[in-house]
């Protein structure tokens, strides 16, 4: 069930929730957070809510939208409320702010609050070059944001590192979980060698593929280099080098990867980009500081740049074929 409540105000909106719950058995109770959507006002927001509707089948929250229209325009608050089968397993509020009202989403945001419950806040596309200095980020313990939907994702990516805080993820980080995983599974099988270097491609563009190489900067403290793709988008091949050896794994359609190493026959991965509904799902699942993160941050100057050997460009373009 949708309601438009335009030209209204928030109190006019928590007096529509509670009718709601009243007359509907619709209760906040078994809410576990409460999601803030921060986005302009676009035709970004029906995916972000439709993602966060996804991530509510697990978590069940309350979804609070603050989208930011024309700021040449009147103040207005139009206001829409979702719940049902148009909410997944949360309430949805939209707040569509137009005029000196789209820099208030804090005080738009504070009175729809569920009690004594979290508050995580997502950026979808732009971020605040502050996260946790902005007002909504202000309020929430953990903030989510998405150096890929950016404009020049590597920079992005670069101005985390600067304006890191406790509570601070990024989606491009989480996208890696199942590179991490893989690697990680593949250097407990023999032989058990240390690793003396290594190196990740992908496309220019992608900030998972610097983080990936960041991230064993930071935990293998060896060399690595970060060549680019072609080919792209994201994460193409990761390779692992030991004297016996290279630990590979390369993805050159973006779906099923191929690892290879020494003693092993060469085995077929699942390594399908992750969806946001499935990134903004394994985040929501936490609370605390994500400290593997922030020191992935900080490995990011350590990293080698290059453009990808002509002889990676020819192996890559046969495993594609």
């Amino acid at each position: 069930m949708i309601i438009d409540l335009p030209s209204t105000t928030t109190s006019r909106v928590n007096k529509k929730l509670v009718e709601l719950r009243e007359t509907g058995g619709a209760v906040a109770l078994g809410r576990v957070l409460t999601l803030v959507i921060v986005i302009g006002d676009g035709t970004e927001v029906e995916k972000a809510i439709q993602a966060a509707n996804d991530a509510s089948r697990e978590h069940p929250c309350r979804v609070i939208v603050v989208a930011s229209g024309a700021r040449q325009a009147a103040p207005r608050l139009d206001a829409q409320i979702r719940i049902g089968g148009d909410a997944g397993a949360s309430e949805v509020i939209v707040l569509r702010l137009y005029g000196p009202l789209a820099d208030e989403g804090a005080g738009s945001v504070v009175p729809l609050l569920l009690p004594d419950a979290p508050v995580v806040a997502w950026w979808p596309t732009d971020a605040p070059e502050f996260p946790a200095k902005d007002p909504i980020g202000a309020l929430s313990h953990r903030r989510i944001t998405d150096a890929a939907a950016e404009a020049d994702p590597i920079a992005s990516l670069q101005k985390r590192v600067k304006s890191y805080a406790d509570g601070d993820t990024d989606l491009a980080w989480t996208r890696l979980t199942s590179w991490r995983a893989m690697l990680a599974a593949a250097m407990d099988l023999p032989p058990h060698e240390a690793v003396t270097a290594a190196t990740v491609t992908g496309g220019a563009d992608s900030p998972s593929t610097d983080l990936l190489a960041a991230w064993l900067v930071s935990y293998l403290g060896i060399p690595v280099r970060r060549l680019e793709h072609p080919r792209g988008p994201g994460i193409v091949s990761a390779v692992l080098e030991r004297p016996s050896g290279n630990v590979e794994i390369v993805r050159p359609d973006g779906k099923v990867g191929t690892l290879t190493q020494p003693g092993q026959p060469e085995r077929r991965v699942s390594l399908q980009r992750r969806e946001v509904r499935d990134c903004l799902t394994e985040e929501l699942r936490r609370l605390d500081p994500d400290e593997i993160y922030e020191a992935t941050l900080q490995g990011l100057d350590a990293i080698v740049r290059g453009a990808e050997e002509p002889a990676a460009q020819t192996e890559s373009a046969e495993a594609g074929s």
